[in-house]
């Protein structure tokens, strides 16, 4: 963002105008040229990347709206950090302005400022009480414009336009599609031209296969946290996340999303226990706790920060070099905001990785790559409804399918299939180890080579017929706990000896 700091008297950091990037004043222009074509209650929605600087861009609007019509600006936002950092931008900018928090009940003398930057909670609770509760406001600015929160206050502003700025122009409700509300997209640069400008850094992505099969989705349509925290809780996963961690982000500032409190914390314990830097952050820490997070972060150069999207919007740490997606997520809104916390470029930083073990790539292709924006605009269900499946379900649906004339080898035995999956589900619901799904498989083969061969020869002869199949349900198990490959090989192994151990000890019988 073009704001550049200079000292005060008192060593504290103010706000200092810069000039807008080339992209910036094109985009501002192009936005204020339409904001003068348009009739009242026509609304504008403008699209730019995480890191592209949309707050200076509005903020900058703003200056030319008051300065052409002569009348005030309303910012509206979702978090109180939002406000303060877009209060900051104005007043860098020469424009008065007030902050509208729940300390504000009245606002006797509202000449004294040219813009209010409202709580859309606190504002709404405001105009329920007096409708006449802001003066002369002729322009309405929503920041993170895909929250849907802000509908409900439209209403009391009648013949304004209202602009709205997102990174993603994807409604968080998909009733409520921002078409709807806005009748002109207008799209910015995009994350590969920003990137290619030197304004954005580039996103270096390392995907970690994650069997997602216990994922359940909500009634939101996103993954459950129930299910998120059972998965990512797992010792299986931790110890992926260390690996990840130090292969791609050991000795530089991370920040790490969960999807529960609960396994941030556990998140924070294990890297505790490993010695490394590291804090946790969660939406139930006071102000003064949270702030106090953020500066040992700020100052810990090799810093680990583990959180449950608190950070995603409102916060701003340049020297953040790798964001650690540590969860799953069907929205493309909390894809892109997330990764978006690592973008920003510095003289020393160029590239920042992206560690994804929640197959978001995958389900969205990597942050960079080109999105047709105005095609999600006017058809947001393919976007909100698309349906992503893990490409291990399918197999870990099914057993392994014998081929007829080995079949014909186990006639004396049921052919009942064994679903790994199944069985590992139902021993996590009734609280049993894991591990009881292999010893369940290993009864079932040795009673089918049991049922079916006269001697100890005939019985390994079956033994050997049924290789291939020890070896599928072993892997699907792997991929049941994320074990890793070399695992998986000592699991066969050790599989593949008891079975055989079995065999000969009750033939020898």
């Amino acid at each position: 963002m073009p704001i550049a700091f200079f000292m005060t008297e008192d060593n504290i950091p103010a706000l200092t105008e810069k000039k807008l990037y080339p992209y910036q004043e094109a985009a501002v222009t192009n936005i204020f040229n339409k904001l003068i074509e348009l009739p009242p209650n026509a609304n504008i929605l403008f699209q730019l990347p995480t890191g592209g600087g949309k707050t200076i861009i509005f903020s900058e609007i703003a200056k030319r709206y008051i300065t052409q019509f002569n009348r005030k600006v309303l910012i509206l936002t979702h978090r109180i950090e939002l406000g303060k950092q877009t209060s900051e931008v104005l007043n860098s900018l020469g424009i008065s302005n007030k902050i509208i928090n729940s300390e504000v009940k009245q606002l006797p003398q509202q000449s004294h400022y040219q813009t209010f930057t409202a709580l859309v909670e606190t504002l709404n609770n405001r105009l329920q009480d007096n409708d006449q509760f802001l003066e002369d406001i002729g322009l309405v600015i929503v920041d993170e414009a895909h929250n849907n929160s802000f509908r409900k206050i439209f209403h009391y502003f009648e013949n304004v336009n209202i602009l709205g700025v997102t990174a993603t122009p994807l409604s968080s409700n998909k009733k409520l599609p921002l078409y709807q509300t806005y009748s002109t997209l207008i799209v910015g640069e995009s994350i590969a031209d920003l990137i290619q400008q030197g304004y954005l850094c580039e996103g270096q992505t390392v995907n970690f296969d994650v069997n997602l099969s216990s994922l359940r989705v909500g009634n939101n349509g996103e993954f459950t946290v129930g299910s998120h925290e059972l998965l990512y809780t797992q010792a299986m996963m931790q110890s992926k996340l260390i690996d990840a961690y130090e292969e791609h982000g050991k000795g530089k500032k991370t920040l790490i999303f969960n999807a529960g409190i609960l396994t941030s914390r556990v998140v924070y314990e294990t890297f505790k226990k490993k010695g490394y830097p590291v804090r946790h952050l969660d939406s139930t820490f006071n102000e003064r706790d949270r702030a106090e997070t953020l500066e040992w972060f700020r100052n810990t150069k090799d810093g680990v920060l583990t959180s449950v999207s608190i950070l995603t919007t409102g916060f701003d740490e340049p020297e953040v070099e790798t964001i650690i997606l540590n969860r799953a997520t069907k929205s493309l809104t909390l894809y892109h905001q997330m990764i978006g916390r690592g973008s920003r470029v510095l003289p020393n930083k160029k590239t920042f990785n992206i560690v994804d073990l929640g197959n978001n790539s995958r389900r969205f292709n990597l942050w960079q790559f080109p999105i047709d924006w105005k095609h999600v605009f006017v058809a947001p269900h393919l976007y909100l409804e698309h349906k992503y499946k893990d490409e291990w379900d399918y197999e870990l649906e099914n057993d392994y399918d014998l081929p007829p004339e080995i079949k014909e080898r186990f006639l004396n035995s049921s052919a009942e299939a064994f679903i790994v999956k199944d069985r590992y589900l139902m021993a996590l619901r009734k609280g049993f180890k894991p591990g009881v799904v292999l010893d369940e498989s290993l009864e079932d083969h040795f009673g089918r080579i049991k049922d079916n061969a006269a001697d100890f020869d005939e019985a390994m002869e079956l033994f050997n017929l049924l290789t291939e199949e020890f070896k599928f349900r072993v892997t699907q198990y792997g991929k049941c706990i994320n074990s890793t490959k070399n695992h998986t090989d000592y699991q066969y192994q050790t599989y593949s000896s008891k079975l055989r151990r079995r065999i000969m000890n009750y033939f020898a019988e």
